[in-house]
């Protein structure tokens, strides 16, 4: 059982930023490394939609449209963290942030929400215009 604890929401004018933050815990035998890491959304009344995703080994990195060029992901794989950098915030961007993790994850599957076993509880991210 792997879990998953995201940090570094909170409120921000439109055009500032935000880091997030998901640690990822197990017992033993286990490697962080081989584990996709992914940022999912989900605003007030809507679906839950894919934002950003990076790769274990290899840390290849995928971005929805809508972020793209202002968000960034990356991995600490010794702190066994992945990070979402977010610039340019906008209102839009306002909804709950959740950090999602699974090992056996294949590109065409990365941006659905079902593919992933294991989620943290969500950090709120709030954009005032």
């Amino acid at each position: 059982q792997v879990q998953l604890v995201e940090s570094g929401g909170g409120q921000v004018q439109a055009g500032g930023s935000l880091r997030l933050s998901c640690t990822a815990s197990a017992g033993t035998l286990w490697n962080f490394r081989t584990y996709t890491m992914t940022w999912f959304r989900q605003a007030p009344g809507k679906e839950r939609e894919f934002a950003a995703a990076i790769k274990g080994n290899g840390g290849s990195t995928f971005y929805a449209d809508s972020v793209k060029g202002r968000f960034t992901i990356s991995r600490d794989n010794a702190k066994n963290t992945a990070y979402l950098q977010m610039n340019s915030l906008k209102p839009e961007d306002t909804a709950v942030y959740y950090c999602a993790a699974d090992a056996r994850v294949i590109n065409s599957a990365i941006r659905a929400p079902g593919t992933y076993d294991y989620w943290g509880q969500g950090t709120q991210v709030t954009v005032s215009s």
